[in-house]
């Protein structure tokens, strides 16, 4: 198995399958592992068959909500640039950091009246849902919509294809920083392109 998917210490020590079902999400690759597969062994088979979307996918399941929306914002920070303005991004960052109730309500006030049009409104309405329930108070008693963490951080970062430089390096900066996020590190790591031996290999 690639080196690339190890000490993934962050993503849960269960099967790929059992993760995929329970945020209510599909591969359209048909897998040689079994059900039982850990998720670094599925993740290994995806980039083996160049299939870059359900590695995504696999990896949106797989990561805390807390760190999937973090990688979320990464996309979002992408896709406004770094001088770009976005209530919905810079709250759902401060969610991150600090995952208390008041920021949660800013979050809420923000997606009812900021949201509209903004290209990184997926990342609040994760941060939003990312403590599993509908809300603070009385909402906690209630289960947020399945897979909404995953199924945000999984559109934006596609959303980010169009940015470039070709999407071969754009689906390896994705998948790598979820990688670095899941090893317990920030995230930001370096787009880089292939060289041209690299491509010739």
């Amino acid at each position: 198995m690639s080196d690339r998917f190890e000490n993934l210490k962050k993503i849960p020590d269960q099967p790929a399958a059992r993760l995929l079902a329970g945020a209510n999400a599909k591969l359209r690759t048909v897998l040689k592992a079994p059900a039982s597969a850990a998720v670094p062994v599925v993740l290994a088979e995806l980039e083996e068959v160049g299939a870059h979307v359900d590695l995504i996918r696999v990896l949106s399941v797989s990561l805390p909500p807390r760190e999937c929306v973090w990688w979320a914002c990464l996309a979002g920070r992408d896709l406004i640039g770094p001088d770009g303005q976005s209530l919905c991004l810079t709250t759902a960052e401060a969610w991150v950091f600090e995952p208390t109730d008041d920021i949660r309500l800013r979050l809420q006030t923000v997606l009812e009246t900021e949201s509209s049009g903004d290209k990184t409104a997926p990342c609040a309405t994760a941060a939003f849902y990312a403590p599993g329930n509908l809300g603070p108070g009385d909402m906690k008693e209630h289960p947020a919509p399945i897979g909404v963490v995953a199924a945000c951080a999984f559109g934006i970062n596609l959303k980010t294809l169009k940015l470039g430089p070709d999407p071969e390096t754009r689906f390896n900066l994705i998948i790598d920083r979820a990688l670095d996020i899941a090893r317990g590190g920030n995230g930001k790591v370096e787009l880089t392109e292939p060289t041209s031996q690299e491509g010739t290999a």
